[in-house]
This record gives structure tokens, sequence and C-alpha cells, in this order.
């Protein structure tokens, strides 16, 4: 079979959901057993997500291959479940890159470089490329930004000469917006985009509509009228109790039947093994009939939850999986630093310190771990939550005064989370962490760890600088601080536990690997401690 392109794109606003939507049909056609992966455009000029603020773009997700890549990945894999390449992520910077490098190589010898044809023609050789090397049958591609941006113009531009020899099918991605005086949905700015993508030589096949409120028969009646499209191509996605029912949404109305009536096709049938289990962990989070459980994620980016995607989504799928109600409290941890601490943390069930850089809002951290250690709360760090439940630990059972990481107090006495001497010498800050899917060795057969993974060697993804400073083993284990996981060669510190409670940290971040069907192994046991502290 011939390669077939659906090309998605956002107008009006960001944050619509492009990402929902791609991933949604990608499920949809991988439940046909079609073979198809996504290839996701960033117009920024930066390389890659590896060196930007969780404020400015949400969680920086990472791949197997040690890819920083842009947040809907992490939505494509928990969706497909499957591990994505770094080569489905293509950048400005990247292009631009390739670009320069090949012109003064004299690549373009003779000839005046120019967005069009050279850029819009690599752009199209890696599309193909991609299809080809990996004999899809659909590329899904999610064109990032919003239509009329600067910065991903040339990247339509690539996808309407692509579709001039392929098969490509455009689908919009729009709002819908009603106001509370008005009292009913307008389709105006709609409109207004859809000829702004016609301008620009792309004509949508579909309107997938954003709304708070399912879309109305006269609104869709309207909108096809004013973008000569049958009615049935205006396809609602109107809010969910949960993202994880839009590709059921979307075959309920039939969805997957007009995309294979647009590309003249004779479809495989949807695999009811697929299908079923999905609509059965759907129903058990949008049911919410589970026993509730609080889980305070103490965090310095929470007022953007999107900084937290992967471990939000972890939480939710190993509480389907427990029959659990998962009632998440997001907690700014500068809020921490000063007064009773149990006015923020009463009532919680667990708590989870997850990724991040920087000194702004650490000592609120500690006290949360703390708190959770004195008060035998189940506790879960994650990368930074490990490096900072030892410096509690070293802080306060140690009796390590004034205990830090180098990374917050370069001068403290006890620097108990320290640079990785191989990060010394490092001049460019991207893609320089200890990155990708690596290795770790359980080295207790007691420990959380092995009773979680039931196996001694396992693999997660890593980003990080700093490490357990190796001079504090045994002071720390000494004092009860157990280490239980490792690298394979023992150098470096993959995992902390204390006794007497649920306590754990794990350099990895495990919840980028969480599935719907096969949440991550520390998440489950987590969520279960929570529930048994509940009990």
């Amino acid at each position: 079979m011939h390669t077939k392109f659906i090309v998605v794109l956002g107008s009006l606003m960001s944050g619509l959901g492009k990402g929902a939507v791609t991933s949604s049909l990608l499920k949809i056609l991988s439940m046909y057993h079609y073979k198809v992966l996504p290839m996701k455009f960033d117009g920024y000029l930066n390389y890659d997500c590896g060196t930007m603020n969780p404020y400015r773009h949400g969680e920086v997700f990472v791949l197997d291959d040690g890819g920083e890549v842009d947040m809907d990945f992490g939505m494509y894999e928990r969706f497909l479940d499957l591990n994505l390449t770094k080569a489905s992520s293509i950048t400005g910077g990247k292009l631009l890159d390739f670009i320069l490098k090949k012109e003064r190589e004299g690549g373009y010898l003779g000839e005046d470089v120019q967005i069009i044809p050279h850029l819009t023609d690599e752009i199209k050789s890696r599309v193909l490329s991609f299809a080809s090397s990996n004999n899809l049958d659909f590329v899904l591609i999610e064109v990032g930004g919003t239509v009329g941006d600067m910065e991903n113009a040339y990247f339509i531009e690539a996808m309407r000469q692509l579709a001039i020899k392929e098969d490509v099918m455009f689908i919009d991605v729009t709002y819908i917006p009603q106001l509370n005086v008005v009292g009913e949905q307008k389709t105006k700015p709609a409109q207004s985009a859809f000829h702004l993508l016609m301008s620009a030589g792309v004509m949508p096949d579909f309107i997938v509509c954003r709304a708070e409120k399912e879309i109305e028969s006269k609104t869709r009646k309207k909108l096809a009228l004013f973008t000569s499209l049958d009615e049935n191509h205006i396809i609602d996605s109107s809010d969910l109790k949960t993202i994880y029912s839009l590709p059921l949404h979307f075959l309920d109305q039939g969805f997957d039947k007009l995309i294979f009536e647009k590309f003249k096709m004779k479809p495989k049938r949807i695999d009811q093994k697929e299908l079923a289990p999905w609509r059965q962990l759907v129903e058990k989070i949008v049911s919410g009939g589970g026993k509730k459980v609080s889980i305070g994620i103490v965090g310095k980016y929470v007022h953007l939850i999107d900084s937290y995607a992967s471990v939000k989504e972890a939480i939710i799928h190993a509480a389907a999986t427990l029959g659990l109600d998962p009632d998440i409290k997001w907690i700014e941890s500068e809020d921490l630093e000063k007064g009773d601490k149990s006015d923020v943390l009463n009532g919680v069930d667990g708590i989870i310190v997850p990724g991040g850089f920087g000194n702004r809002g650490i000592e609120g951290m500690i006290n949360a771990i703390e708190y959770a250690r004195k008060n035998s709360i189940p506790y879960l760090g994650l990368c930074l939550g490990m490096q900072l439940m030892a410096v509690e630990f070293a802080r306060n059972a140690c009796g390590l005064k004034g205990a830090n990481s180098s990374e917050f107090d370069p001068s403290s006495k006890y620097k108990i989370v320290d640079l990785m001497p191989s990060q010394l010498s490092v001049k460019y800050k991207g893609a320089s962490m200890r990155l990708g899917s690596l290795d770790t060795k359980i080295n207790k057969k007691g420990s959380i760890m092995y009773s979680s993974y039931k196996k001694s060697v396992i693999k997660e993804r890593h980003r990080h600088r700093y490490e357990l400073n190796n001079k504090y083993r045994d002071i720390l284990e000494r004092n009860g601080l157990l280490i239980t996981a490792t690298t394979t060669d023992k150098k470096l510190v993959e995992a902390l536990e204390w006794s007497g409670s649920f306590g754990i940290g794990v350099q990895s971040h495990p919840e980028l690997k969480s599935r719907l069907k096969t949440p991550a192994p520390l998440f489950l046991s987590f969520m279960k401690a929570a529930y048994n502290r509940q009990k």
C-alpha cells in the first residue's frame, strides 16, 4: 500500500489539542492493524526541547534514544503503546542547522539558498524518507503552532507541495466559542481561520471542532455551508472527562470510515481485541467509581500542569488498573518553605516530588519529603525527588547540617548530590545530560524496586546532570537509607528507599514509559501503598 499522509493543523489559538487529535487517529488506525507513526513539526529555532523551561513549552519528553522532544510525543506513545525515536521530530532549528551546514560544505554551489524550494524540499524529503524507511501505511503529521504564525508557514507550504504528488489529507483543528451572554456557538472565527488556510493553498478535508459543549446541529450546518464541506466532515471534539475517550468519540462519529472514504480505501476490520480493553479502561476512568485516593504533587512548575503531564498520566494509568479514583492536589513547593507544612499536606494519601532544575522552591520540596518520612506517608521521588530525598535524610537523620546539592549550594560542606565528572567539561547545554533508556541493576530482592519490577535488570529513561555523591553512600546506608538499585557497573546510584514505610526515590523517570494498558510499575506500587495507608 502506498503511504498516505494525514496533516493536522491548528487554527485560532494554541492548546486546542492537536496532539490529542493526532494521537487518537494514530490509535484508531493502529486498531485496524495499519502500520502508522507520527511526525511533529515545531517551528521554533531551538534544535530540540532540551533547553526549554517547562513554563514556556510544557514538559520536555525524553525518548529511548535520548531525544528531548515536545510533550505531544508522550501522548503519541501513550496512545500507540510504542517507543518512538527522535526521527519523528523536526524543528526549525534542526532544518536550518542542516541547510547552513550543507551550504558551507558546498552543497548548493551556484544557488542562492531560499526557504522555497530548498527548505521546503528538505522537509518533504524527510517526510518521504521517514515513511519509506519505516514501511508505513500512514504518517500522521502534526504541525505545531497556529495557522498564520510566521514560524510554521514554511511547514504548511511544504505540506501543500507534498499534496501535489502524494495522498495527503488535511485536518483543521479549530475552536468554536460560546459566550454566555449570547448563548449560542459562534462559527465566524473558524470560518476566518479556514479561509486563511485556503489562502495558503490548503483546502482542509475535515474540521475538528474544540468546544466546551458538543457541537450543535445548526453549528455544524452553518460551518459546513461556509467551508464547502459535507456536514459529516465537521467533527466534534468537545470536552470529555478523559482524553482517552477521544478515539472512541471519533469512532462513534464514523471519523474512521470517512477517512477511508476520502482516501478511496477498502479498509480492514477494526480489531475488537484491541478496542474492547481500551474501552473498558476508559469506562473505569470515566465512571470514577473506585475509592478516592488523594495524591499531592509537590513541584515548582505546578501553575502549568502540562509541565508534569507524564506524572499525571502515570497516576491515572495506575489508578485505572487498580480501580481507584485519583484526586491530584497540585502543591507549589514554595508554599511549603514557611509555616506549618501540615496545613498544605494534610489529608494526602501519598506525596510525589517530580523532576526539575534550579534552586527555586527546593527547600519546600525537602520539607515535604521530611513530612512524608516522619508521618509514614507513601513517597515517590523522581529524579530531583530522589536527590532531595538523600539531602533531607543527610540533614535530618545523619546529622550533616547544611547538606545540599552542589546545584543549589556550591559552597555546602556536604555535597550529597554533585555534578557528574563527565559533565565538568560540557560546554554546550543541549543534549549533554545523561539521557535516554539506560540499564538499572536492582540489588536487593526484598526492596520496593524488586517487588515492583520483579526482575533484577530493568530499563528506564533518564534526564539529569547531577548524581548522588558516592562519598556519602556509607553514612546514608548506616543510618537507614538503602541503596536498592545502581547502574550495572555499580558506579551510580539509581534508587533509594527508607525503611519502616513506603518511601522510594529513583534517578530515572518511570513516568515516561507508563501506558494506559501497562502502567509504570513504581506508580502501581505507590498507588497501592497510598490506598493501603488510607484503609
